[in-house]
Parts: structure tokens; sequence; C-alpha cells
């Protein structure tokens, strides 16, 4: 798992926690922002790093913080593999990107389709000829 690769390159004393997120049906968003796994760890006056495989229009990220908030952390920083400033439609501006694509529907290494294609080795832009 790629966070597990990054989480064993901190150096620091650190914990991880795992929430899971959905507003995707097929390769469109829903517009709605479901908590399928969610956090139950205390984070009042704790810094938090969000790390994030995908950013594309903003609103699951924007909800992500804003539940965080309620929890009263010291700081929030947010880290995304992948980032897709053309689809935001909302204003998110993420402190660590590793790359920034653009707003084309993509599978692999842990990006799905509708559950399918995350054990992909490489990321793939998915055609539209491949619907």
């Amino acid at each position: 798992c790629s966070s597990d690769l990054l989480f064993r390159a901190i150096d620091i004393d650190a914990e991880i926690s795992f929430i899971r997120l959905k507003s995707y049906e097929g390769t469109s968003t829903t517009g709605v922002v479901k908590q399928v796994l969610g956090l139950s760890e205390n984070l009042e006056g704790r810094d938090v790093i969000v790390v994030e495989d995908i950013i594309d229009t903003g609103n699951t990220i924007k909800k992500l913080v804003a539940d965080l908030k309620e929890k009263n952390p010291a700081s929030i920083r947010i880290a995304t593999l992948l980032f897709k400033p053309e689809s935001l439609q909302c204003e998110v501006n993420p402190d660590y990107v590793g790359f920034a694509i653009p707003p084309k529907f993509i599978i692999g290494f842990g990006l799905d389709l509708d559950g399918l294609a995350r054990n992909l080795r490489d990321i793939y832009v998915l055609h539209d000829d491949n619907l």
C-alpha cells in the first residue's frame, strides 16, 4: 500500500489512521460525500496531515477538513499525490502536491472505477471509449 510506504519514510513519532469517503458513482461525482469508514481518534491540539490519493472537484477534501476542524486539531495540512486544479468546484489549496494532472478520469495504483482497477500497478487514463 502506498500509504504504508509513505508512513515508513517518516522518522518522527507519528500515528496513522484511515478514513474512507466516497463521492463517485462510475466516472461522475455524485455531489454528495459519504463517510464509509470514520475516525475515532482524539485530535484536539494535535497536528494532522491528511494524505489524499487525488483531489478532483475538491468537495471530498473540503468536507473532510471541515469535519476534522470540529475535533480542534492544532493544525491541518493536506498532501495529495494527484491534483486536478482545472476540475475544482470549490477553493482547495493542498499544502503538498505530487503531480498536477489534467481533468481526465484515471484508474490504478489505488484509484478505482466502482471498486475495480485499484490493484493496477500503474496509473492509467480511462478514455471515453473504454466505458
